[in-house]
């Protein structure tokens, strides 16, 4: 893993340990934005706590988007993800938690992340890019499509951190390794 600094400005780098309160951060402004929205049942303030990213780093990767000295952006990439998509050959990287500070980047930001997290997808030697989002959030779901991913399942009643088991429309998408 390196440091990314993408022509936008931001610079894009793995999160260590005193990140995580930035990142809890950022994830509950996140789900406030959402709620203001009327999305209420993806996620939830205070939800997450520096413990879950914690995890995800010993595990998988927590990536930061930085502008001005402040993180503005971030996403989870795991390597594996059997409570949804089930046991797997290694040949996906999942994406997680796509977040952005809307108050401090400009639109076209989360897309961005979105391709830092394939490319280091296909830096890893994977052929595809996975995600879920919550099965009845249709504009998010339509986010991820205009980004060229396609729907290729659904998952009923999948865990969640700290809360209760939720449906998913699954996406993936082939990368530039594929």
């Amino acid at each position: 893993m390196k440091d990314q600094t993408p022509t936008n400005g931001l610079r894009l780098r793995p999160a260590g340990d005193p990140d995580l309160a930035s990142v809890v951060r950022l994830r509950d402004e996140a789900a406030r934005w959402m709620l203001a929205r009327g999305v209420t049942g993806q996620w939830q303030p205070g939800e997450l706590g520096e413990d879950h990213f914690r995890r995800i780093m010993a595990t998988g990767e927590v990536w930061l988007a930085e502008a001005v000295g402040r993180v503005v952006g971030a996403w989870e990439l795991w390597w594996e993800d059997e409570d949804a998509w089930g046991p797997q050959p290694a040949t996906a990287g999942y994406v997680h938690r796509l977040m952005v500070d809307r108050t401090a980047v400009p639109p076209g930001t989360g897309r961005r992340l979105l391709r830092a997290a394939e490319h280091r997808v296909a830096e890893a030697g994977r052929t595809l890019v996975r995600l879920d989002c919550l099965a009845d959030n249709e504009p998010l779901t339509a986010y991820y499509l205009g980004a060229g991913y396609r729907v290729v399942g659904r998952m009923e009643g999948k865990p969640q951190p700290g809360g209760t088991p939720k449906s998913f429309t699954l996406l993936e998408k082939e990368t530039a390794a594929g």
